[in-house]
């Protein structure tokens, strides 16, 4: 219990150092923590950590997956959703079938054995792409997808990866009756995830308290996950139907309370999550050396450079006819949504970093095959799975900022930021008409006091000033804004001095406190900073 102990406070100091590091480097946390993670793998007398694939997929996958559904636009989500589908699910089979004939054709595998490799190493994380490039100012709609696609193609690979295991573990494979029970999974998933995503809003609003809201915010993504995964479905489509519900009708039914508790703890969870799974990840290294030292190395290294130099391929050969072909068909469709730019393509065909699923996949092959033999290649493939993650997420990683300076994107997001930014605005003001012209009926209702109606306009005039449409008017808003900042830290300290003399109690302190804190918090937008995703 002792070594359990310090073995997480060790991993919570990697995390912490590895942030610090990352932030004055100006790189992705993620990658650092990878390679933090291989050199502790190789610092002897360190304990060894073994990734419990059970741990990833059923522990690990199910908040990570559903929070990126929640703060995922349903919206943004359904327009584009048929890049979303040509990409997590015919991409994601494009590749494994050219991993398949690559190697049959060139390692000596069985086909069977071929489209379990494939399966393992064609979905793109759903983290590590999001948490490389978020940072790197990339318009919304290219952030969109890869996000769909990273949530969506989860599911597609392990459907195949089941099919494909079983047909290696019994010898035995139907393309029609596998069509079928993937054609049932999927919608069987998805209206599940609907449905639980329904139910937890329900019991939500039943429940009016914080701490309970927040208890079944995390239980829904597992509730979601579990059962699906336990019937033979993949349990992704459930837990990402079940967020992106939830993020489609919770506004109006998430108290402000829970709001705010849960965008702190969620934030908390994900990040530990994330953090660990990066980190630990590197830290299989010394486990797969051992493993290596039953394959040859040639053998090995050939397998690593064509499966890697497969999937990008493959990635590059998909995207391009997948963004083009179906405007080129279809005038309609060239009206309604216009081929993007060119850099956005090559982009999407670029981002292809495979992530901890892949590794929790390959983990997770069996020992046998139902004849009693072992299973063929396992450790070939477990050691080939680990390299390709390490080569696209350390490598395609520190190339991305580059790609993405070279293509320009940062311009388009900051025209689309600029964009937003004035709808948001014309939101606010108009939202605001709509409390004026409440506050005019109960004046003209005449059932409250002129005291209190004074008190209402006030509040009114005072937003309603803090919102000029101008650009100038915004600059002196966001300075205004600063300087808010500045005079709330002044009377944080005020009041800690009148603590410390005795003149006010703790828990005076404390709300006093609590009203600075949220007026700092609102401060957020004035500055130019992002919202938070209610959970």
């Amino acid at each position: 219990m002792t070594a359990t102990i310090e073995t997480i406070l060790l991993l919570l100091a990697v995390l912490v150092v590895v942030a610090i590091v990352a932030r004055r480097l100006k790189t992705a946390p993620s990658i650092l923590l990878v390679i933090a993670g291989i050199a502790l793998a190789l610092v002897p007398g360190l304990p060894q950590i073994v990734l419990a694939p059970e741990l990833v997929l059923y522990g690990i996958l199910p908040p990570l997956i559903y929070s990126a559904g929640v703060a995922m636009s349903w919206r943004e989500f359904r327009f584009n959703l048929r890049a979303i589908t040509l990409l997590a699910f015919g991409c994601v089979v494009f590749t494994s079938a050219a991993v398949a004939a690559m190697a049959h054709f060139t390692l000596g595998m069985s086909w069977a054995l071929g489209f379990v490799l494939g399966a393992i190493v064609a979905p793109t994380d759903a983290v590590a792409p999001l948490a490389i490039v978020r940072r790197l100012g990339l318009p919304r709609r290219l952030l969109v997808v890869l996000d769909g696609e990273g949530l969506a193609n989860d599911a597609t690979a392990l459907i195949l990866y089941r099919f494909a295991v079983a047909a290696v573990a019994t010898g035995l494979f139907s393309l029609p009756q596998a069509a079928g029970q993937f054609a049932l999974i999927v919608v069987g998933e998805i209206a599940y995830g609907v449905g639980i995503g329904w139910v937890s809003l329900r019991l939500r609003r039943w429940a009016r308290d914080p701490r309970v809201e927040i208890t079944l915010s995390l239980m829904t993504p597992y509730v979601a996950f579990l059962v699906p995964a336990n019937l033979g479905g993949s349990g992704v489509l459930a837990a990402v139907a079940a967020g992106l519900f939830v993020s489609w009708n919770g506004p109006l039914l998430i108290p402000a309370a829970t709001r705010l508790q849960g965008i702190f703890f969620w934030d908390l969870i994900v990040y530990y999550l994330e953090g660990f799974v990066f980190l630990v990840t590197g830290m299989e290294t010394r486990d797969l050396i051992n493993r290596s030292s039953a394959v040859s190395l040639r053998e090995l290294g050939l397998a690593l450079i064509l499966t890697v130099a497969v999937i990008v391929v493959a990635r590059f050969i998909w995207v391009y006819p997948a963004i083009y072909l179906p405007r080129w068909l279809s005038p309609s469709l060239r009206r309604r949504d216009p081929t993007p730019p060119r850099q956005w393509v090559f982009l999407l065909a670029f981002v292809g970093v495979r992530g901890v699923v892949s590794l929790a996949a390959a983990l997770a092959l069996p020992l046998t095959t139902l004849a009693g033999g072992p299973f063929p290649s396992r450790d070939l493939i477990l050691v080939v799975t680990f390299g390709v993650i390490v080569v696209t997420l350390i490598g395609q990683g520190l190339m991305l900022p580059g790609v993405v300076r070279w293509l320009a994107l940062p311009h388009d997001a900051e025209d689309e930021r600029r964009r937003e930014r004035d709808a948001e605005f014309t939101a606010r003001i108009e939202a605001l008409n709509v409390e004026q012209g409440q506050v005019d009926k109960l004046a003209a209702g005449g059932e409250v006091s002129a005291d209190v109606l004074a008190i209402l306009r006030a509040r009114h005039d005072h937003r309603a000033g803090q919102l000029p449409t101008d650009g100038n008017g915004r600059e002196a808003v966001a300075a205004a804004a600063e300087l808010r900042a500045e005079l709330i830290a002044a009377e944080r300290e005020y009041i800690y001095r009148l603590l410390q003399d005795g003149q006010i109690t703790d828990e005076a302190r404390r709300r006093i406190e609590r009203e600075l804190d949220l007026e700092e918090a609102s401060l957020t937008f004035k500055r130019g900073g992002e919202a938070d995703t209610p959970l």
